[in-house]
């Protein structure tokens, strides 16, 4: 198997320590370098300063890396967008092919699974797209959530998708959606979005204990923990929505669609809020990061 784990994470693994995986398509195509780099290993710190061993996911010349050297995520960032983005339907080609490839939520899960990692932090998931009806622009993510059994600690599917489809798509799915101290999914820039989780937790044992159950009863896919953004970095809704409304204008005007979607529209927003929405996108993601370890340390106490 094209599959190099890191001596530290596997032997965190093996014994049974909490291990936290997380993506690589944030470094490459997240923001620019060496802002990427420094992002990712901070988000790194921060697994290691709550306890956990942070186990950063990519592809190099063709084999997945579990849990990237400071230097590999440094190469990582410098190709930046050169590094294509890689879901499941590319992952045997990019591997085979002796590619580098950034993992997205679906093909880190993947390989985190592979390992036998359980726990998998991200800022937020890919869902169904706004106009799905027309174009059945759906994630990836969300069918990867349905079957790989690894525990998603985010800020919910990200503002620029139809999120009540999403909801129901998960539902369909029967992937449990989780509030960490809400009982609304938060919607990613902003803490609330109007729409109801199926159970709220409040602690990382509240959490921990649903995850043993679903292993234990052998129902094979993700749990998904949404986690709000801080109070003090939540965007105001009303703003970043129209703000999401007229880059969608653009996206279409430009004939943008696909896995390039996601991509367009971050860079975009980030672009009309100078700068707001990044910061925002950075500071839910060491959120996530801390609370996620909390979790996993939960689950292996």
């Amino acid at each position: 198997m094209n599959l190099k784990v890191n001596p530290e994470v596997q032997e965190a693994i093996k014994n049974r320590k909490p291990v936290v995986a997380l993506e690589s398509t944030i470094i490459s195509h997240g923001m620019p370098y060496p802002q990427n780099v420094e992002t990712a290993l901070q988000v790194e710190k921060i697994v290691r300063d709550h306890g956990g061993i942070p186990a950063t996911i990519g592809i190099i010349d063709g084999v997945g890396i579990v849990g990237m050297t400071p230097e590999e995520i440094e190469a990582f960032g410098k190709k930046g967008q050169d590094i294509p983005k890689v879901s499941r339907r590319d992952l045997a080609t990019i591997m085979a092919t002796g590619s580098w490839g950034a993992t997205t939520v679906a093909t880190t899960m993947i390989l985190a699974n592979l390992a036998g990692v359980e726990f998998f932090v991200t800022g937020g998931i890919g869902g169904v797209h706004r106009g799905a009806e027309n174009t059945f622009d759906i994630s990836a993510d969300l069918e990867e959530l349905a079957r790989t059994n690894v525990t998603v600690i985010c800020a919910g599917a990200k503002a620029i998708l139809d999120l009540p489809k999403t909801l129901e798509v998960l539902e369909t799915k029967g992937v449990p959606v989780l509030g960490y101290g809400t009982d609304e999914l938060p919607a990613f820039y902003t803490r609330h979005s109007g729409l109801k989780v199926d159970s709220r937790v409040d602690t990382p044992e509240d959490v921990a204990k649903i995850i043993k159950m679903k292993r234990e009863l052998r129902l094979d896919g993700g749990v998904l923990i949404t986690n709000p953004i801080p109070e003090e970095e939540s965007m105001n809704p009303d703003a970043i929505n129209k703000v999401i409304d007229d880059a969608l204008s653009e996206m279409d005007s430009l004939g943008i669609k696909g896995k390039e979607c996601t991509p367009f529209l971050l860079a975009k927003v980030a672009e009309i809020t100078g700068g707001e929405s990044l910061a925002a996108n950075i500071k839910l993601v060491f959120n996530n990061a801390a609370v996620g370890t909390e979790i996993a340390k939960a689950y292996f106490a």
